[in-house]
């Protein structure tokens, strides 16, 4: 399993984007482009039909992906490529339904096939996981990504950081994806929160960072930062891949 840094490494910048958009076969064109651009680590969705935690733009690249013909399937197949091309850590994310419908242990032992290092599972019970699919994963070397939000517990926090062996996914807000992250009062203190419960695993913020400004905001308190809509909107211009480039320097250049 490829770690994300932690110990003296901040300001990692992952990307998410959709499999089968826009096209189905660029997933793992899309990916060797943005290791090559200076991306840190990978989030590859696995589309589902109703991705209620998604705002308007990433629910329209799951609806154009399933017309493509997108399905958990074809993605592990054009899985089998992606190390030959990209050597930085890459994690699935989706919804629990795709997940058990291709059947957890077939999904963690293909992850392992074709080198994923990890999948979040934002509608997947913590309880569930420890009681059912911990093991499995385990034996896979697949990590689970745990999702926290500014109403989880510390004692919830605690569990997860002791469950975790990757990184940990701090929700910026309770909003859906495409939303602005606005740095105020409330919201600093949320970050300052968790990074001061000095946490064993690295933090990366998702949600609303879509530019230089609010990378650096989220990364000021955290390791690393997601950037989702504003990647899958450039997905739509027709000279995508060379903007990628452009794209990734104007977050961290």
């Amino acid at each position: 399993m490829r770690k994300i840094k932690k110990t003296g490494d901040q300001g990692l910048l992952s990307i998410y984007y959709t499999a089968g958009y826009p096209t189905l076969d660029s997933t793992v064109t899309i990916a060797k482009k943005l290791e090559e651009s200076g991306a840190d680590f990978l989030e590859i969705g696995f589309p589902y039909s109703d991705p209620v935690a998604d705002g308007p733009t990433i629910q329209h690249s799951s609806e154009v992906a399933l017309k493509n013909g997108m399905t958990v399937e074809i993605l592990f197949e054009q899985l089998k490529e992606l190390r030959q091309h990209v050597t930085i850590p890459v994690f699935l994310m989706g919804y629990v339904n795709p997940l058990l419908q291709y059947g957890v242990e077939r999904f963690c032992a293909d992850c392992k096939k074709v080198g994923i290092d990890g999948i979040i599972v934002p509608d997947l019970p913590m309880y569930e996981y420890e009681e059912l699919y911990k093991d499995t994963f385990e034996k896979n070397d697949v990590a689970n990504i745990f999702i926290v939000t500014p109403q989880t517990s510390e004692e919830r926090i605690r569990k997860i950081d002791k469950l975790s062996n990757s990184f940990i996914y701090l929700l910026s807000s309770n909003a859906t994806t495409g939303t602005e992250l606005n740095v105020g009062d409330t919201t600093t203190a949320y970050f300052q929160r968790i990074k001061d419960m000095q946490l064993e695993n690295p933090i990366a913020i998702g949600f609303g960072i879509s530019n230089k400004q609010s990378f650096e905001q989220a990364t000021s308190f955290a390791t690393g930062a997601i950037i989702g809509t504003a990647f899958v909107k450039l997905l739509t211009k027709d000279n995508y891949l060379d903007e990628i480039p452009n794209f990734i320097k104007s977050i961290k250049g």
